[in-house]
């Protein structure tokens, strides 16, 4: 069997009425391409129709795989599952709300080849956003404290789409302990300690939803979390060191 070169991993909680287009949309902006590739669905405990869609499609589709787990352990948790469970040379996360236009993800693939890990920024100039204010400054807010507390000076930790070379991330991605949101900052952060090449990408992106509360303040304790095995007990050089 040709060996998969890129592994598509999307994690979906509650996304039972867009899950089926999400990945209907995610073929149609790969399908061009000439390289092989898998797409893995993770399921994070969902209690709609997420799976049953999820695995609807992946009986027609031989590509794509359905994993998961019975409860809502968080995005951050089910794309390191997903990782793990990888078996191409590229590793693509991608968010199931098509908030994020698809069609751009053969760039990101095409920047591996100047760096270990491609992300999408909103911030980037060439970006095309729609974004509710309140979001908008909550994000920046959000940035302004990741730069403080963990000296990761990227303009976007948190967009939805980015690709990884495997390789690079494998002794990575299975220290990280972060479940939820802001499991992306944990992932850059590690990449910054290991002197990993990051590109950023613009995106175009549209997000209607809002945060909560509950998830704000979930963020904020989790990148305070990072801050203090990053700065404090220094947990991640030491792993580092093994």
């Amino acid at each position: 069997m040709e060996q998969v070169k890129l592994s598509f991993v999307m994690p979906a909680y509650n996304e039972g009425d867009s899950i089926g287009g999400a990945l209907s949309s995610l073929d149609q902006a790969v399908r061009g391409s000439r390289l092989r590739y898998e797409v893995i669905v993770v399921d994070d405990g969902s209690v709609d129709s997420t799976r049953a869609n999820a695995i609807k499609y992946a009986s027609q589709n031989g590509h794509v795989r359905v994993i998961g787990h019975k409860s809502n352990l968080g995005k951050g948790h089910a794309v390191k599952k997903g990782f793990i469970s990888a078996t191409g040379e590229a590793v693509i996360f991608v968010d199931s709300d098509l908030e994020i236009d698809l069609k751009q993800v053969s760039s990101f693939v095409e920047a591996l080849k100047n760096g270990d890990i491609v992300i999408a920024s909103k911030w980037h100039p060439d970006s095309v956003v729609d974004i509710p204010m309140v979001r908008r400054c909550l994000g920046l807010g959000f940035h302004v404290l990741v730069r403080l507390l963990t000296s990761v000076k990227l303009k976007d930790t948190q967009a939805g789409l980015k690709a990884l070379r495997k390789s690079a991330f494998k002794d990575i991605v299975p220290r990280l302990v972060v479940k939820r949101y802001a499991f992306d900052v944990e992932l850059l952060a590690l990449a910054n300690l290991y002197g990993l090449r990051v590109v950023e990408m613009p995106v175009n992106i549209t997000m209607k939803n809002l945060f909560s509360f509950r998830e704000a303040w979930r963020m904020l304790l989790d990148l305070l979390g990072i801050a203090y095995r990053l700065r404090v007990r220094r947990w991640y050089q030491r792993a580092l060191k093994r």
